[in-house]
């Protein structure tokens, strides 16, 4: 699973610009006294300037994870179709065992447990057979001339994906503030981790004021 930086739009100078438009005021370079605005913004949750900046990522994940990911309709998609396009030799998702995992409790009110060692292996077998009967199953339906868009739902939901996601600064962060959670799934906030690198790089005063009030929405 892997997030790859494709390009931004804007920076922390766009956040102060958008937020001085009312006033018909515009910094060519970001002074102390912008970042400080900034920070005012954040605090206040004033959201609209932070609508100004944008980054597009492109994101290889299972399937299950990307369904997560496009929950988020505030975020623009572009993924690989498996309805015009064969599979070839995908990647399928195997957990690795550290992050194998039982559930114990009722719906809604439920916790994970990590999984005895001792079935650790024999589970992850399970996941490849599964997959390399599935995978098998594909390619013969094709050879038989079925249809891709219809032989493509043999396929599960553990195997990988790609898309493009883009969103603004303001989606982004609300995007972290749900997907890195304690109670998100494991799998997408370790693509979130990845997201919130690459916010902090490209939006470092921003990114330092929105972890500084909270981590929240916007």
């Amino acid at each position: 699973m892997a997030v790859t930086y494709v390009d931004h739009m804007g920076s922390d100078l766009a956040v102060v610009n958008a937020a001085r438009a009312s006033f018909a005021q515009v910094s060519e370079e970001l002074s102390d006294k912008d970042v400080g605005l900034i920070g005012f913004l954040m605090r206040e949750r004033h959201a609209s300037p932070f609508e100004h900046a944008s980054m597009t990522v492109f994101v290889d994940a299972p399937i299950g994870v990307a369904r997560e990911w496009m929950r988020h309709r505030t975020q623009s998609f572009n993924e690989f179709s498996t309805r015009y396009a064969k599979v070839g030799e995908p990647t399928f998702y195997v957990p690795p065992p550290e992050a194998l995992r039982t559930q114990v409790g009722k719906p809604g009110a439920y916790h994970f447990e990590p999984l005895d060692e001792a079935q650790a292996e024999a589970v992850r077998e399970k996941f490849e057979a599964a997959y390399r009967a599935s995978l098998d199953a594909y390619h013969e339906l094709l050879e038989q001339g079925v249809a891709r868009e219809l032989a493509r739902n043999v396929l599960p939901l553990g195997m990988h994906t790609r898309f493009y996601a883009t969103a603004n600064l303001r989606n982004w962060l609300n995007f972290l503030s749900l997907r890195t959670a304690e109670n998100a799934l494991k799998e997408i906030r370790d693509e979130a981790a990845q997201v919130e690198a690459l916010i902090e790089q490209h939006f470092p005063h921003s990114y330092r004021f929105w972890v500084e009030y909270g981590r929240g929405s916007l």
